[in-house]
């Protein structure tokens, strides 16, 4: 598989993978509006040649838009492949070029965010296991933070303390999310609107920079769905599956 690095110099004319579509498109100028601003704190976004949902992104931990401590590692925003291109093993080559890099760059290991048991839009702890990774700390509702050293001193990354306990005051629905996942241009208004139609209440709250993401009361911050003050899911909804939600509730 032939690989692209995305940088500034490239930005408008690549494909972004996790929403292909044209630069009009308002997921698409979303999320490259975020990657412009991440370059220059060491973001790496590289993906497929190929028109399709096969790459990773990653940056280094003190950049990174989580509550964790995980200084001198590189953490992993998102390893994504899907559709024609699993069971290839592209997800391994990524991984692969990932760690030669960080490793190039002096880095303590990597780390990222999965579950004990797979969760929509967080990576598969099957995958990470077999590569080498285990889990150095775990929230109350579930979300773990993995990491894989890359030497044995190397000082094991810690979720903050605002992210062990996901919960918050403000009752009804409350929305914690970035510009870091595109869909989230087009379906948080999407969630506004159904919220308002139906009487429901709900508050959007749009974290703006890294200083506001590492004092999330969540470790998933792209997006994490609270509900009277309890955590509930980082799915992204559409209206039909938050009706559902709020009926059930």
């Amino acid at each position: 598989m032939e690989y692209i690095r995305v940088t500034n110099d490239n930005l408008e004319k690549e494909h972004i993978c996790c929403a292909i579509s044209n630069n009009k498109d308002v997921q698409v100028s979303s999320k490259k509006a975020w990657l412009a601003d991440r370059f220059d704190e060491g973001l790496v976004f590289l993906k497929s040649a190929e028109r399709g949902k096969c790459f990773i992104e990653y940056i280094p931990a003190e950049n990174a838009w989580v509550p964790i401590n995980a200084d001198g590692y590189m953490y992993i925003d998102c390893l994504w492949v899907s559709g024609s291109f699993k069971g290839h093993g592209y997800g391994a080559e990524l991984l692969d070029a990932c760690i030669e890099d960080s490793k190039e760059k002096g880095k303590k290991g990597l780390c990222i965010l999965a579950a004990a048991k797979k969760k929509p839009f967080l990576a598969d702890p099957k995958f990470l296991k077999y590569k080498g990774f285990t889990v150095c700390d775990e929230a109350d509702n579930g979300i773990q933070l993995w990491f894989l050293p890359f030497g044995e001193e190397a000082e094991m990354p810690k979720f903050k303390e605002c992210a062990k306990h996901p919960h918050i005051e403000e009752r009804g629905y409350v929305l914690y999310y970035t510009s870091q996942c595109p869909f989230n241009a087009k379906y948080v208004p999407v969630l506004e609107q159904t919220a308002r139609e139906n009487d429901i209440p709900f508050h959007a709250v749009h974290i703006a920079n890294r200083e506001e993401a590492q004092k999330a009361p969540t470790p998933i911050t792209n997006y994490a769905l609270f509900h009277d003050g309890e955590y509930i899911t980082n799915e992204q909804m559409n209206d039909i599956k938050f009706l559902k939600l709020a009926a059930l509730r």
